[in-house]
C-alpha cells in the first residue's frame, strides 16, 4: 500500500498584515514627521489601491486641501506609503520628508507627513 504525503506552503511574509483596508474613508491622525508628534486629523480616502488624503485642520495646511494623493504600496521595509510610482516600493527614502514618498500606517490610522 502506498501513502501518499501531501505538503502545504504558506508564505511566511505576513500576507495577513500586508492587506489593504476596504475602500471607504477614514479619520487618521496626521503626525509630523519633524515634530516628533500626532497633532492634527485628516480624511483618509481609500479606494482600491488609490489614496487621497485631506487636511482636516487649519493649521499647516488648509482645511480641505489635498495633503497627498497617490497609490497605495508596501514598501522593502514592510511599511506602507503612498507612492506615485509602483517602482517607490524600492525608494531609498521614505517618510514625506525631501522626496520621498510618505508613509500611512493602517493599524495606528496614522498618516506620517512632515
Amino acid at each position: 500500500m502506498k501513502k501518499l504525503f501531501f505538503i502545504l506552503i504558506f508564505p511566511i511574509s505576513g500576507a495577513v498584515n500586508a492587506q489593504l483596508p476596504e475602500s471607504g474613508t477614514y479619520t487618521y491622525s496626521y503626525c509630523y514627521r519633524e515634530w516628533h508628534a500626532c497633532v492634527n486629523t485628516c480624511t483618509v480616502i481609500i479606494n482600491g489601491d488609490s489614496v487621497t488624503v485631506i487636511s482636516n485642520e487649519d493649521q499647516s495646511v488648509p482645511k480641505g486641501e489635498i495633503i497627498d494623493k497617490g497609490i497605495l504600496v508596501q514598501h522593502k521595509s514592510g511599511k506602507w506609503i503612498i507612492a506615485q510610482h509602483p517602482d517607490d516600493k524600492n525608494a531609498r527614502r521614505i517618510g514625506g520628508c525631501g522626496n520621498g514618498p510618505a508613509i500611512i500606517d493602517f493599524k495606528k490610522k496614522r498618516f506620517k507627513g512632515c
